[in-house]
């Protein structure tokens, strides 16, 4: 089973390095990393090149994270003959191809392991990991547009959108009966590390925001 994922997750890691914002920028003539925040992400490339760029590139990361999973589990269902009735060692080396694009944006080998923060390529792979972190992923995005249109913090919307993926899906798990927590114990504890590792990365933001000095959605000092 390891040599059927294990190309899988490091072309996801490849995929996931993809710096799309930053690709833009350049063909606009700009370099992301000393405008506003120096993020390599879509809201740091709407402040440098327009919103429907950084719109663009929103979906661009999304898809870094959703096609490698969603492709993972189409190849690997029909090598192993598997169905969607899978052990805890399937949903490892799946959950694998996800965490590898989701650090590849954070950490992409193209730009000396400078990345992004992870939460569109991490919003892709729930999306790819059908069914059992889709819902959480549209439960999580849910809650990051309201916390956006409320307190017009992006990181503080990613913040709050990231705790509530975790807990969407242990609540999943309780409800449905043929969801099975000593089958999918992984997805569990992958569900608490993706987003811990996205609050980690929004520190400085956070900072910021317990310090009154982060700036909201449409002003132009937005450091998010």
């Amino acid at each position: 089973m390891l040599g059927v994922f294990l190309p899988a997750i490091v072309a996801a890691y490849l995929v996931g390095a993809i710096p799309f914002a930053q690709i833009i920028a350049r063909l606009h003539g700009k370099d992301l990393r000393t405008i506003g925040s120096g993020n390599i992400g879509a809201t740091n490339l709407a402040r440098a090149c327009g919103r429907k760029w950084g719109y663009a590139c929103f979906a661009l990361d999304v898809l870094k994270g959703l096609v490698p999973v969603a492709a993972a589990r189409i190849v690997a269902g029909r090598l192993l003959e598997t169905d969607t009735a899978v052990g805890p060692g399937f949903l490892a080396l799946w959950l694998a191809v996800g965490v590898a694009a989701i650090l590849g944006h954070v950490f992409p080998v193209y730009l000396k392991f400078k990345g992004g923060k992870g939460v569109s390529t991490s919003f892709g792979v729930g999306l790819g990991l059908w069914p059992y972190f889709t819902v959480a992923a549209v439960v999580a995005l849910g809650v990051w547009l309201l916390c956006a249109a409320i307190w017009r913090y992006v990181s503080l919307a990613s913040i709050c959108a990231s705790v509530t993926f975790p807990v969407t899906l242990a609540v999943a798990i309780a409800a449905k009966h043929d969801w099975d927590l000593a089958n999918l114990w992984p997805l569990l504890i992958a569900s608490i590390a993706i987003p811990l590792l996205v609050i980690v990365l929004h520190r400085k933001n956070i900072e910021r925001l317990l310090a009154g000095t982060e700036s909201k959605i449409g002003s132009r000092k937005d450091r998010s």
